[in-house]
């Protein structure tokens, strides 16, 4: 371990004076030590005590390993794996920097979420990603603007999320993207009825919101049901939706308890008086939709096979050669890792300077699982296409397919000012 240089000249003043060699040797003995001192603590270099190995660059990942949304946590995780090994070219490093991944649950809970980001962060993480639910995110972002520490949120769709602090991003899309592509549908809404059913939580609160501010907006009369997150007898409910008679009805839901609300509706006939739109969820739920599936209108974010660019190629191979499958959320994981490697890079492999990695995240543009992808600079929304799709097919025979795909400008939400 390298010392202050008194010692040295101490050392110096004691040995024998045996000519002008051993001076000059012993001269030449304390130059190389203290290059080598200033070496070790140069600022900037990220080496490591003793070896000259590069310091690792710490990421947290707080997702929902386990609870309601631990299938989307799932396929975030995977993604995010496949994203880190297909930015870094498969070193899972940059500039010599090893990128240390971390994981902790929250469970959905967000008081998990703040526990678990404030031990990341006390442990030297400067970058956090993850947050499947929005209740989470919209807690661990101010946690992250009061520590000066990166947040990436991933499939929580909140658009409070939006320009929440200047460091929080998110790379998955949001409530807005989907009401503009369930807008899409209907044309001119002047005059029309639109009711939404939804969880009575943060991410069915902002899906109220966002049907308001566009549909609202374009002169329609907007009504909401709510259910309670708890709820498992969704009857009344969907008994309520279908009494409103709307011309549009838009369902928000996610969770375990989505077979539930689809039987509810098909038993008490909703389909068969008013137009359903709904975003199509994970693979696991088409069967569960039965043949009212393909009644439904469905705005979706990502479905597997549905953007075929070479970025979502990568993905693919690389989570089917893992053992797993791609999803509705795979492409969040992956393209987090991707905004992760990137801010990294542009910071020399080094993650200590927080402002620089912001800095160089803004108005990012790149080529993403679903194509052209931006990071807005203004808000840090994640500006990135869209797809209608319609469902064939019943029981395990369902399958999607895109009716269309609508660009990132169409569905482009408003720029949101900067909270924090």
């Amino acid at each position: 371990m390298c010392s202050s240089t008194a010692p040295t000249r101490t050392a110096a003043r004691r040995a024998p004076t045996g000519g002008p060699g051993r001076r000059l040797a012993a001269l030449a003995a304390c130059v190389l030590l203290a290059a080598g001192c200033a070496k070790a603590g140069t600022a900037g270099t990220g080496a490591a005590d003793g070896g000259g190995v590069k310091s690792p660059v710490k990421v947290g990942l707080v997702y929902s390993r386990t609870g309601p949304l631990a299938a989307y946590g799932k396929q975030y995780v995977d993604g995010f794996k496949a994203g880190l090994d297909y930015a870094t070219k498969g070193t899972g490093a940059v500039d010599g920097h090893r990128i240390e991944v971390e994981e902790q649950d929250d469970a959905g809970d967000p008081a998990k979420a703040v526990s678990a980001a404030k031990d990341l962060i006390g442990k030297g993480h400067k970058i956090l990603a993850g947050s499947t639910a929005s209740g989470v995110a919209l807690q661990v972002g101010p946690i992250a603007a009061q520590n000066k520490v990166l947040f990436i949120s991933g499939p929580a769709a909140a658009d409070k999320i939006t320009g929440l602090n200047r460091y929080t991003f998110r790379s998955g899309r949001q409530s807005y993207q989907d009401i503009r592509t369930a807008a899409s549908f209907i044309g001119d809404a002047k005059g029309r009825k639109v009711t939404v059913l939804a969880q009575d939580n943060a991410f069915g609160q902002a899906n109220v919101a966002a049907v308001k501010d566009v549909l609202g907006a374009q002169g329609a009369t907007v009504e909401q049901v709510l259910a309670p997150p708890s709820a498992t007898d969704l009857t009344p409910f969907a008994t309520q939706a279908g009494n409103a008679r709307p011309d549009l009805l838009f369902v928000a839901w996610a969770g375990d308890t989505a077979s539930a609300l689809w039987t509810a509706l098909s038993q008490q006939d909703v389909f068969s008086g008013t137009k359903v739109v709904t975003g199509l969820d994970l693979a696991a739920s088409y069967p569960l939709f039965g043949p009212a599936g393909e009644r439904i209108y469905f705005l979706n974010h990502y479905f597997a096979g549905a953007a075929g660019t070479p970025v979502e190629k990568a993905m693919t191979d690389a989570v089917t050669a893992a053992g797993g499958k791609t999803d509705i959320f795979t492409p969040d994981g992956f393209t987090a890792a991707q905004m992760i490697v990137h801010a990294v890079e542009a910071a020399h492999g080094s993650a200590e300077d927080t402002s620089a990695l912001v800095k160089a995240l803004e108005g990012w543009s790149f080529d993403g699982v679903k194509g052209r992808t931006t990071v807005r600079a203004e808000d840090h929304a994640l500006l990135q296409p869209m797809f209608q799709v319609r469902l064939t097919g019943t029981g395990a025979d369902a399958r999607p397919s895109v009716a269309k795909a609508l660009t990132a400008d169409e569905v482009a939400p408003p720029v949101a000012p900067m909270a924090g």
